[in-house]
């Protein structure tokens, strides 16, 4: 798609391109963006995403603080942290932006290039950020324990993620209190996908090890899970 900047729709102000863009299926946007060094400041700018989000979220709050340690970023990552919450995490039709972004923060930091923090101080961020957020002990515990599912759920099947499933598979329990304790059915989840969805990836070595893990977490543990 090519737009001529002497037409009337290329001399419109950026104003009325960014109502006309949020009008336009996401999907493509992407593309929108490419045609043209104006267009693409318009969707590097607040305005689109601000409109964007007011126009599909109208009853999105304006959460002027935002205390904890994860960042709410701006318009653009609050559009995303939206549309995950709506999207990829099950909350019962609620919309939840708290939620998107600690999906994109943890998703972040399990998808580094560089080994990623323990998962231990990983959880304990994510409660703190719930608990400062107004969230009790019992929601922070339950929705982290979504968060972490659906993250994993969604990591691509890569070597880096088999590496990142079997260190979280390795890694020794520690006795936090609650919330901060790990998830039992999380760390289930992760053994699952490596017996499943990595089971091709392993060496022998590897897999006994990994399942000595699971045999000393885990009693009984599935007869999907064994035969190396």
């Amino acid at each position: 798609m090519e737009v001529d900047n002497d037409n009337a729709f290329g001399k419109l102000p950026d104003h009325l391109h960014v109502e006309i863009f949020v009008r336009l299926p996401i999907y493509e946007w992407g593309q929108l963006s490419s045609v043209s060094k104006q267009w693409a400041a318009i969707f590097r700018g607040e305005s689109l995403w601000q409109t964007a989000i007011a126009r599909r979220w109208p009853f999105v709050g304006q959460r002027k603080r935002w205390p904890g340690p994860i960042p709410r970023g701006l318009g653009r990552r609050r559009y995303t942290a939206l549309y995950v919450s709506e999207h990829i995490i099950a909350l019962d039709g609620e919309i939840d932006e708290l939620v998107g972004h600690i999906y994109l923060y943890l998703k972040e930091q399990l998808e580094l290039s560089i080994m990623p923090p323990p998962s231990n101080i990983l959880h304990g961020t994510i409660i703190d950020q719930f608990i400062s957020c107004g969230r009790s002990r019992d929601k922070a515990h339950e929705l982290a324990s979504q968060i972490w599912l659906a993250v994993i759920n969604n990591l691509e099947e890569n070597e880096h993620t088999f590496s990142l499933l079997k260190r979280l598979a390795q890694e020794g329990d520690s006795f936090l209190p609650y919330p901060y304790s790990r998830p039992y059915k999380v760390l289930w989840r992760v053994f699952e996908k490596l017996f499943t969805d990595f089971r091709d990836c392993f060496n022998h070595s590897d897999y006994c090890d990994v399942l000595a893990c699971a045999k000393s977490r885990f009693q009984p543990i599935p007869s999907s899970w064994l035969g190396y």
